[in-house]
């Protein structure tokens, strides 16, 4: 009877072992489907996602070539993996094609896929050598098969399909093993440097993944201007979710991912706290002539604000906002705008008058401020600027339009001007110099 408690917890003991193997995923992949089944290829091999319907023809290129494509300046081949395979191409009526920008070795390539699903995370022992009943694409380009959540993946050895001569084509890719007389090719296990190496690839990619999400969802540009919050945004959101739910699905959570990037106030009046913040940052002027562009002042509770600050930073100068925003109707009812005494702080109440509907903005502070419809990515008709108030707004440019807008913005303000951006934006380059505490992000024009 001891016998066989023994072999029954060895039993045991070996189920929880290969459970927890299983557990661990160590290997990721990017799905797309192609002809209605779904493919895997390794995340490590995956530069990007992209969409395009305009690829440049190449003349007596083979038939799975599509053309040659403009990826940023590098001009990259283009297959399309339904023909390399044999499959049947449907059409899409706008004509743009899902690719998947991949890195083999020291080249880049795009392929043409159906559609692009999601990043999977699997542990690398269950993936099973490929059989041959997968006639849709010849077996000596699949690097194995897997099952997760009842989808079955066929992972293809990318590195095969674009080997460039017969050497690289028959040079296995790593230890081969037998499994019921057939044999077959399984990754040999990593150093720990190319293991590290291995999760801070991974880590990159899943980053670029919710990079562009966010531009196609909410039409936020990752660049150098917020970089480092989308980083530090990105390990607080993995570490509360599993590795399934670190893409971004939808607009939802798009939001919810941007949630923490805006600044304090945001769409409402500053609170005394961050006004003061904001007031003991604000530099000395040498003219009493104060010129300001609040680019995105909305209905107006950021304008006024930041308005009744400068009152009380420069109480002897002459101050004009030029406040732009392209939603023309919160710029209409901006200037006209009726509150209770409760809803302002009570840094604005010295500024306000009390009418038959309740309280308003005085006159001196009305006439210190033109509210206009603008999109400020036209040309801007300003005077010789003092400082420029733009809070979350850049990030929602394309990066092309950043860069341009902080070139303009460095061409009118006057020597060390300054630029509030967000409080998780930056200003880059060597044109400006940092200045103030969090949360308030001000930024002064080098000479």
């Amino acid at each position: 009877m001891a016998a066989v408690i023994k072999d029954l917890a060895t039993v045991n003991a070996d189920l929880q072992e290969q459970k927890e193997r299983v557990d661990t995923a160590d290997f990721k992949m990017v799905t797309f489907s192609l002809a209605g089944k779904d493919y895997g290829v390794d995340i490590m091999n995956v530069k990007e996602i992209a969409r395009a319907d305009k690829f440049t023809y190449v003349p007596n290129a083979v038939s799975f070539v599509r053309g040659v494509y403009n990826l940023r300046g590098d001009i990259i081949p283009i297959v399309d993996l339904r023909v390399f395979f044999h499959m049947a191409v449907e059409k899409k009526r706008d004509g743009t094609e899902n690719m998947l920008i991949l890195h083999i070795k020291d080249r880049v390539y795009g392929t043409i896929v159906d559609k692009i699903d999601k990043v999977v995370a699997i542990n690398s022992e269950a993936i099973q050598p490929p059989h041959p009943l997968f006639g849709d694409v010849n077996i000596k380009y699949i690097h194995g098969v897997v099952e997760k959540q009842g989808e079955l993946y066929v992972i293809l050895d990318v590195l095969r399909i674009f080997s460039h001569n017969e050497e690289e084509k028959q040079k296995p890719r790593a230890a081969i093993q037998e499994s019921s007389g057939d044999t077959f090719y399984v990754p040999p296990p990593p150093t720990p440097e190319e293991a590290r190496e291995k999760l801070a690839a991974m880590a990159d990619s899943a980053i670029g993944f919710i990079k562009e999400s966010l531009l196609a969802l909410k039409q936020f540009a990752v660049s150098p201007l917020n970089e480092t919050w989308v980083r530090k945004r990105f390990a607080e959101w993995g570490a509360t979710r599993s590795e399934s739910e670190l893409q971004l699905q939808n607009v939802g959570e798009a939001e919810e991912y941007l949630s923490t990037f805006y600044s304090p106030g945001t769409g409402k009046f500053w609170s005394t706290d961050y006004a003061q913040q904001v007031r003991s940052t604000l530099p000395d002027l040498s003219s009493n002539n104060i010129q300001v562009w609040n680019i995105g002042c909305g209905k107006g509770y950021e304008t006024f604000s930041f308005a009744c600050i400068l009152k009380m930073r420069y109480p002897n100068g002459h101050i004009k906002i030029w406040a732009n925003d392209s939603d023309i109707m919160a710029i209409s009812n901006a200037s006209n705008m009726i509150y209770e005494l409760e809803e302002v702080p009570e840094y604005c109440r010295p500024f306000m008058v009390k009418g038959r509907s309740g309280y308003s903005f005085n006159q001196a502070i009305k006439d210190a401020i033109v509210f206009e419809y603008h999109d400020v990515l036209n040309t801007n008709a300003l005077p010789e600027l003092d400082m420029i108030l733009v809070r979350d707004v850049l990030s929602f440019f394309p990066v092309a339009s950043q860069e341009a807008m902080a070139n303009d913005f460095f061409e009118k303000l006057k020597k060390r001007g300054a630029v509030i951006v967000g409080s998780n934006e930056v200003l880059f380059g060597d044109k400006w110099q940092a200045i103030g505490n969090e949360p308030v992000s001000v930024f002064i024009r080098n000479e």
